[in-house]
């Protein structure tokens, strides 16, 4: 019996504890910093809600007060608390907000009006001022945020933030996602002024617009009246307190971000109307008040209106960028610079306003039927745009049902009246006439003609005469040339004879005078000469009469220096004499007498001799004297004085002069010597 005690006692203490452990579950409740606590009251002395999810008055359901981070306590077994995540809006992202309670949507509305309602972290504020269920109006931008996700499931790109109640209103919240995904709506709306684009606006709320009525005028955008300016349609309460309407609206929205709830309004992106420099814009709006006529009493084919009235605007759009709503109206380009039309099939204006005109058929007085091209200058007056636009609707059908039929009916008439050749003849004539006849006719249509040109006509395919005519015409134009170039030739033929007579007439006369100028030069020149020659005869006997004069003065210098050189030189000869003679008395008297005194003399002189005359000095003939002494000598002064000297054979070739010259002084020393 024991053991069974002891495990009766150990099973009541798990369970003891275990109830414990539930108790203290079920009243000290924790929740983390970055979590909401739902609570669900699970049993009430006043029972349980009667209308609604949220309990407003204590009654069993879902309270709309959440837990915030910290410990709570409850009482245990009558509360349950929900833990779920904060709700989290990403940088540049929307989310948007749905209300499980509240008060009904009228049938007219579509989205929940928050105008007192703004404040989804208070549940019991929003229902007790009348918030209503359903997708909100307002949406949530960056931040976090406490809310109670019983009452309310905040949808967003990445998740849908709800306590799941039913798959179906899963389901449900994930239809919108991909809704509000669909639209672009979980960002806001970027439109860039580099884009050149606007937005059109089309509102999904609101009271619908008014039979014949296309498009929801504007309102409340002035900004200084805040209880109506709504912004841009970012606060859409205020858009239908101002009397907004469901529908695209007039109102656009330019460059800039636009947070936007997209299940309130969509956007769709529309080039800007560009009215480019040499043009103007005529408005046809197709909504507004109907207004009076400007066009004046004399105009009878349509009205114009004020600008913002249904109809022709009677001033057109200047050249700039518009965000003009195209929803709401057209813009009609209109030229106002001056613009051709072409009657000709193969080229085109660059309005292109003619590419469906061709040259126009005509039929002469001689049976001809040329093609005739045709370029009309037009300008239109940037005042009277709206009056061509509001009576042929566009420049194009103006050309094309209008001024095409009335010039062609026009030239019709005068090729009629003419014939081919006239017609080609007289073109600038025509061209004239049909200038200014033509000019009132355009005017009657609030244009202004500013030149007519007329092209050569051609042949067409059923007339194959008018090229023979034309190369007929040109073979005569030629001929008739020829003959005025010859009749030319014959003129300038005259008139070169008559310059090459006069060429030579003053080529002669320039002849003529330039002798009768080589005359006076001549003269001249001699003139010239004979000064000179005379200037010079009379420079020569100046320099001669000086010349004779130094002459004589070097003369009577010169005589008086030779006659005292030559006193001084008889005077020295004299002296150098007495001494010689005394030199050679003493060299006499030391030789032994006079005959040994000329012997030495003569020696020398026969050895000077032989050294300027080149003689051989080694004898051909030897000559001996047994005896010694003079002999010899003697002997050899006889030879080289003998007439056999002459005879002697020369030692190379004939005798020398000097050899010659040799003989006779050596002759002459032998006389002196006997």
């Amino acid at each position: 019996m024991l053991p069974e005690s002891i495990g009766l006692s150990v099973g009541f203490a798990v369970l003891g504890l275990t109830v414990v452990l539930l108790l203290c579950l079920n009243t000290f409740i924790y929740i983390p910093n970055n979590r909401v606590g739902v609570v669900e009251r699970l049993w009430s002395p006043a029972g349980s809600v009667k209308t609604g999810l949220i309990a407003l008055h204590n009654e069993a359901g879902f309270q709309p007060a959440v837990l915030r981070g910290g410990w709570h306590i409850f009482l245990p077994f009558i509360y349950r608390i929900h833990r779920l995540p904060l709700v989290t809006i990403p940088q540049g992202r929307i989310g948007y907000v749905f209300a499980r309670d509240g008060v009904d949507l009228p049938p007219t509305q579509t989205l929940a009006c928050n105008a007192t309602t703004h404040d989804f972290e208070d549940t019991a504020a929003f229902l007790t001022q009348g918030g209503q269920k359903g997708p909100q109006r307002k949406i949530l931008r960056e931040g976090t945020y406490a809310i109670n996700l019983a009452q309310f499931a905040v949808i967003t790109s990445e998740q849908v933030f709800a306590l799941t109640l039913d798959k179906a209103e899963i389901k449900t919240f994930e239809g919108m996602r991909e809704l509000i995904a669909v639209r672009h709506g979980f960002a806001p709306l970027v439109i860039r002024g580099a884009d050149d684009m606007v937005g059109v606006v089309t509102v999904h709320d609101g009271p619908s617009l008014s039979q014949g009525e296309i498009i929801a005028p504007t309102i409340g955008d002035d900004p200084k009246d805040l209880n109506t300016w709504h912004n841009n349609f970012q606060d859409p309460d205020r858009f239908l307190a101002a009397g907004g309407r469901r529908g695209r609206q007039l109102q656009v929205l330019v460059e800039g971000t636009w947070a936007l709830n997209s299940l309130f309004a969509t956007i769709e992106l529309v080039p800007k109307t560009v009215v480019e420099v040499g043009y103007v814009g005529v408005v046809v709006s197709y909504t507004g008040e109907a207004g009076s006529d400007l066009s004046g009493e004399a105009y009878r084919h349509g009205e114009l209106v004020a600008r913002g009235r249904r109809g022709v605007w009677s001033m057109p759009l200047l050249p700039g960028k518009y965000a003009f709503n195209t929803f709401a109206g057209k813009v009609v380009i209109v030229p106002t610079t001056n613009f051709i039309l072409k009657w000709k099939k193969a080229e085109t204006g660059s309005h292109r306003f003619d590419e469906n005109l061709s040259e126009i058929n005509l039929i002469t007085r001689d049976a001809f039927e040329p093609h005739l091209p045709l370029s009309v200058v037009v300008h239109i007056d940037y005042r009277k745009a709206p009056l061509v636009v509001q009576r042929f609707g566009d420049v194009r059908r103006l050309v094309e049902q209008t001024l095409d039929p009335m010039v062609s009916a026009y030239f019709k008439n005068i090729g009629q009246t003419r014939t081919l050749v006239e017609l080609i003849h007289e073109r600038a004539a025509i061209q004239q006439q049909s200038s200014e006849e033509m000019r009132t006719k355009f005017e009657q249509y609030s244009l202004e003609l500013q030149e007519v040109l007329i092209g050569t006509p051609t042949g067409g395919s059923a007339d194959v005469h008018i090229e023979e005519l034309l190369a007929q015409l040109r073979a005569r134009q030629i001929a008739e040339e020829r003959i005025e170039t010859y009749r030319q030739q014959e003129r300038a033929s005259a008139k070169e004879r008559e310059l090459r007579e006069t060429e030579s007439r003053a080529r002669q006369q320039t002849l003529l005078t330039e002798s009768e100028i080589a005359i006076q030069v001549q003269s001249n020149q001699g003139k010239a000469d004979l000064a000179r020659a005379q200037q010079e005869s009379a420079r020569i006997q100046t320099l001669a009469q000086a010349e004779a004069e130094k002459l004589r003065l070097m003369a009577d210098g010169e005589a008086r220096r030779i006659q005292a050189l030559a006193v001084a030189e008889s005077e020295r000869t004299a002296r150098i004499g007495v001494a010689e003679a005394m030199a050679v008395e003493e060299k006499v008297r030391a030789y032994g007498g006079a005959r040994y005194q000329l012997v030495q003399q003569v020696m020398a002189q026969v050895s000077s001799a032989i050294g300027q005359s080149g003689v051989d000095i080694v004898p051909r003939v030897q000559m001996g004297d047994s005896h010694g002494g003079s002999g010899f000598v003697e002997r050899l002064l006889g030879l080289l004085l003998s007439e056999q000297l002459a005879e002697l054979p020369p030692s190379e070739g004939a005798r020398s002069p000097a050899a010659d010259a040799l003989r006779d002084q050596l002759r002459a020393s032998w006389t002196q010597l006997s």
